[in-house]
């Protein structure tokens, strides 16, 4: 492999994106894993292949299908600009189907964020990372009216349209692109969400759990790992989690409260 210049971490970018999958995914996400692919690999098209695996496994498995962004925009248009309107609440269900993240949660999440979040006051800022379609759960998080919401995720077409789902409600909120194998954002909040989101960061990077915990500037965390696999396997991935957050946790003082559900195990 010839030295990895800014050029062939550019070629490296434009070429994974060429894949319908990855278009959109935030190109520093991209040369970021690039550039660790092509100290690893004799080839351009080698990194090439291994990059959209990494990206795949922290990303587009959640993904099947494209997403009509486009189409949902003007949808949002004539909706109402009420979050508990019927129609709206329908709409946003049916767009959160599309996203395995959110889908999976789908026959739980009214009681999820009920039970989780029942122990805090009155929460007026919230910082949910690699988000995916989560925020579209606001209808059903027990916030404050005045509740400012960052959302940050690698996919420049989701970010867009939960900013445009923020505006049409008039929420305080914000959705950008962020690069957490990189970076820890910097916001004080009283909420951070890390929502099945360590075990797709540890595919890149094994300390990202660790290091996301420990350097988020929150009052509290929610964390959450899946309890099956997106095929449905679900044999000792509770236990292997539960293990694995206590091993990420060990030695902090921090007061935590666990929660089971189906599909999802969760730590305050």
């Amino acid at each position: 492999m010839n030295p990895i210049t800014p050029e062939l971490v550019a070629e490296l970018v434009r070429l994974v994106r060429q894949g319908e999958k990855y278009a959109a995914i935030d190109e520093n996400t991209i040369a970021a894993i690039g550039k660790a692919e092509l100290a690893k690999r004799s080839s351009l098209k080698e990194a090439v292949k291994t990059t959209r695996n990494k990206l795949h496994q922290i990303g587009a498995s959640y993904q099947e299908k494209p997403i009509p962004y486009a189409a949902w925009h003007l949808q949002l248009k004539n909706l109402p600009h009420d979050l508990n309107d019927r129609e709206v609440q329908e709409f946003l269900r049916m767009n959160m189907r599309l996203h395995a993240s959110t889908s999976e949660r789908l026959n739980i999440h009214e009681t999820f964020f009920k039970q989780t979040l029942a122990s805090l006051s009155s929460i007026h800022s919230v910082l949910d990372l690699a988000c995916g379609l989560n925020p579209l759960n606001l209808p059903w998080m027990p916030l404050a009216e005045d509740c400012t919401y960052r959302a940050c995720d690698i996919y420049s077409d989701m970010t867009g349209y939960l900013q445009t789902f923020f505006d049409h409600f008039t929420i305080s909120g914000k959705a950008d692109l962020c690069d957490l194998t990189n970076t820890i954002p910097t916001d004080k909040v009283q909420l951070a969400l890390l929502l099945k989101t360590i075990p797709c960061l540890e595919q890149v990077d094994k300390s990202a759990g660790k290091r996301l915990l420990e350097g988020l500037h929150a009052d509290t965390i929610l964390v959450s790992f899946p309890a099956h696999s997106l095929g449905g396997r679900s044999k000792g991935m509770v236990q292997n989690y539960e293990a694995h957050f206590n091993e990420l946790v060990e030695g902090k003082p921090w007061q935590i409260e666990r929660f089971e559900f189906p599909g999802e195990l969760a730590f305050l």
